[in-house]
């Protein structure tokens, strides 16, 4: 009897804890939809693993940053952004299908999911992380409007070794800020976020050169500025 009641009471304090936890990481994204985070655990992650490169992060507005950095990433990263509830059901559907049929797992995460992965979670592709990582992925959508989803992950995503947000980018490799970002520029800083500490923007690869090419390509065919105009409304 004894036994079973320490039991309760053990179960009883983890779903406190849980439900603790929950609350707390609930707040965090209301506060978050209002004031810009100071930082991210994939930045506390770059100072706390001591590396050589200088962490730069510089927080401007979404009406500070050129509108063809929106939309490149978009049609890199996440073409229906605009329509779906921060987890595409469909992409994730086919990476299992993949998955299963031997190809490996990839991706398939939203601008929504990154955003919460770069803001809260860790780096990886386990299943535990990534259904973390859509739960979370709803709870902002829920909470944010799209213009201020893409505005925290513009600010928060990882360019290179240490560079963090597209204005820190976009100063450092070609020495403009954010504001003045061409649509190539734009592209070419979307094209490395696949893998930003291996693919270079200032010094782009053939294979990046490609990613920019397919890149705008594919602005295009989401017919252009016109695309994501409702963020700017």
């Amino acid at each position: 009897m004894a036994r079973h009641s320490l039991i309760r009471k053990y179960l009883r304090s983890v779903a406190w804890t849980l439900a603790g936890a929950f609350l707390l990481i609930i707040a965090m994204i209301l506060l978050f939809r209002f004031v810009n985070p100071p930082t991210s655990t994939f930045m506390l992650g770059h100072l706390l693993s001591g590396s050589s490169h200088e962490l730069r992060q510089q927080w401007v507005s979404l009406d500070d940053i050129s509108p063809w950095m929106p939309l490149a990433v978009v049609a890199s990263e996440d073409q229906r952004f605009p329509h779906h509830r921060g987890v595409d059901f469909g992409a994730i559907r086919k990476a299992l299908a993949e998955y299963q049929a031997g190809q490996g797992l990839r991706g398939a995460s939203t601008i929504t999911q990154q955003t919460a992965k770069n803001l809260f979670l860790w780096s990886g592709r386990s299943f535990s992380r990534k259904a973390l990582e859509a739960g979370l992925a709803l709870a902002i959508d829920a909470l944010w409007p799209k213009r201020r989803i893409i505005e925290v992950y513009l600010n928060i995503a990882e360019f290179g070794h240490g560079v963090y947000g597209v204005e820190a980018a976009s100063r450092l490799y070609f020495g403009i800020p954010a504001s003045q970002l061409s649509q190539t520029q734009a592209a070419r800083l979307a094209a490395v976020l696949p893998n930003p500490k291996v693919l270079d923007a200032a010094s782009p690869s053939a294979y990046v050169w490609e990613r920019v090419a397919w890149i705008r390509g594919q602005m295009v065919q989401l017919s252009g500025l016109r695309y994501l105009q409702g963020l700017y409304n």
